[in-house]
């Protein structure tokens, strides 16, 4: 396994076919399951391509970006064990010049759920993985469902642009409990842990529910988790799962999706409905 941190130390795909697992990190089991998901793709004789880069545009100011985990010997040994082929893992000053203007940006799926909560977010998102995507030049790339909005957002950003480059996406990965799993779970005291599975039993409580209404089905999981006392509420909507615009009744292709804050943490998990 080669691991490289410059630009100019990056080698081109050749023929072989290239697919790529970008990350920040402080890789579980979910991010494991996607890099199995990328040889799956890439087969025997392909390469696998982890990015392990915490990157400061996705991070709003007073975040946790100076807090954010960055266990490097331990994501090396997980990358190894699973047969990747190369880890790029960056500083920011290697990706971003100090005097940087230019950025990549999606006006419509982005306006929404985390992309209202967190300004510039998403252009953070977009930026880097465009960046990623011209550097590293995949043949496909993996990205997970738990981020729903994110994955929309680059299949989006991919077709606009016309990348060659085919978007795979990986089921969320759970906590015996439901809670799925995020390198921000390590932030929750005991208390938040004990009552974090709440988000997934919401979920399910929405799914199970005979409601066509929304905005009922929407109190519904309102109530459940504020029934959790640690829990606030960030935001709780119901979407069309490929344009993230309001939804006013259940249908195929709908989605659910909630960002819990326990304390300081801010938790995300969604459920297509229908």
């Amino acid at each position: 396994m080669k691991i490289v941190e410059r630009i100019s130390d990056l080698s081109p795909p050749g023929e072989r076919r290239r697919v790529l697992v970008p990350t920040m990190g402080a890789l579980h089991a979910g991010h494991i399951s996607l890099v199995r998901l990328a040889r799956e793709s890439a087969g025997r004789d392909g390469e696998v391509v982890v990015t392990i880069f915490v990157n400061p545009l996705q991070f709003e100011p007073g975040s946790d970006f100076e807090r954010y985990p960055r266990p490097e010997a331990a994501d090396e040994a997980a990358c190894r064990a699973e047969g990747v082929d190369l880890i790029f893992r960056p500083q920011p000053n290697e990706l971003y010049c100090s005097d940087r203007s230019t950025f990549v940006e999606e006006t419509s799926l982005s306006k929404r759920l985390c992309g209202a909560s967190r300004p510039g977010h998403f252009r953070g998102v977009t930026t880097v993985v465009t960046k990623l995507f011209h550097l590293l030049a995949p043949d496909a790339a993996v990205f997970g469902e738990k981020d729903f909005q994110q994955l929309a957002i680059v299949r989006r950003m991919v077709r606009d642009l016309n990348f060659p480059i085919e978007i795979l996406a990986g089921p969320t990965v759970r906590e015996p409990d439901g809670l799925a799993l995020s390198s921000r779970n390590q932030y929750l005291s005991a208390a938040e842990r004990r009552q974090a599975p709440v988000i997934r039993a919401a979920l399910l409580e929405a799914a199970r529910s005979p409601e066509d209404s929304a905005e009922r089905v929407l109190t519904l999981v309102r109530q459940k988790i504020e029934s959790a006392p640690l829990a606030r509420i960030d935001y709780a909507e119901i979407v069309g799962a490929d344009d993230l615009q309001p939804r006013l009744t259940i249908a195929p292709r709908t989605l659910l999706a909630v960002a819990i804050f326990f304390g300081r943490t801010r938790l995300i998990d969604n459920i297509l409905l229908g």
